[in-house]
């Protein structure tokens, strides 16, 4: 691996009750890759999404984005490097029109007029939610407020998009769109997500998470065909379902 885009090191973090959310977190995900993060609930994946960005900052050891130190006096930069797309779309979008919605990052960091509306158009494009620009955020579909969330975070351009439970509540139509909208985008991916073959059928490499530190870091496949692996960590198959018969999608 080249330089890593995500870089995390020895990461403690602590919450104000005292519990020790992550113990030693290390992380490495080069450019273009598209990594699963999986793990049982409580096991530190969220928390550990939230450092990329400084919403939280580690007790002891250090998080990169590519050059940069995740710390408060980089955050403009690294909050615009990092796109962090949360499980509950509506906690992203709170504006009158999806097209507000998207310009609202970029608006934010000064770009107006027609580069604003550009930024705006192509954001939209990118999701295939064009003929979403004018339409009301809770008017629409599980599937569509998934793709205008995404479309808020792409517009800021993005070199990492983390997504927390992504397929939560989508319909199989809406989790095949949306699988088709990520094999589409270039940039880094981490994807946190309980939903195993969604995890298979797009990430190459898969990291497993328990206990707030990283206790698996192999080939997608691998992962999943090891069921003491998976027993141990409180992940499961969908009854029926067998590894070995999907290819994930390539990455870089």
């Amino acid at each position: 691996m080249s330089a890593p885009v995500i870089d995390a090191r020895g990461v403690r973090f602590h919450y104000p009750d005292g519990h020790e959310a992550l113990r030693g977190f290390d992380l490495q995900v080069g450019a273009g890759e598209r990594v699963a993060l999986l793990g049982p609930n409580g096991a530190g994946k969220t928390t550990f999404a939230l450092h990329l960005n400084g919403i939280h900052l580690p007790d002891e050891g250090l998080v990169r984005i590519g050059d940069l130190v995740v710390e408060e006096a980089n955050f403009t930069e690294v909050r615009r490097r990092v796109g962090l797309v949360f499980q509950d779309a509506d906690d992203q979008l709170f504006m009158p029109t999806v097209a507000e919605d998207v310009a609202f990052g970029p608006a934010n960091l000064g770009l107006r007029g027609a580069d604003l509306a550009a930024r705006v158009t192509e954001a939209l494009a990118a999701v295939g939610a064009t003929a979403l620009a004018d339409r009301t955020p809770h008017h629409l579909s599980g599937g569509e407020r998934r793709r205008a969330a995404l479309a808020t975070v792409l517009a800021m351009r993005p070199d990492v998009l983390v997504l927390d439970e992504p397929t939560s509540g989508l319909d199989p139509a809406g989790h095949r769109e949306l699988v088709d909208v990520l094999r589409s985008l270039p940039m880094t991916q981490l994807i946190i997500t309980h939903d195993l073959p969604f995890a298979l059928e797009l990430c190459e490499r898969a990291v497993v998470v328990d206990g707030g530190r990283v206790v698996a870091d192999r080939a997608t496949g691998a992962v999943l065909s090891d069921a003491q692996l998976l027993a141990g960590h409180r992940l499961a198959l969908p009854y029926g379902f067998d590894p070995t018969c999907v290819r994930p999608s390539p990455t870089g």
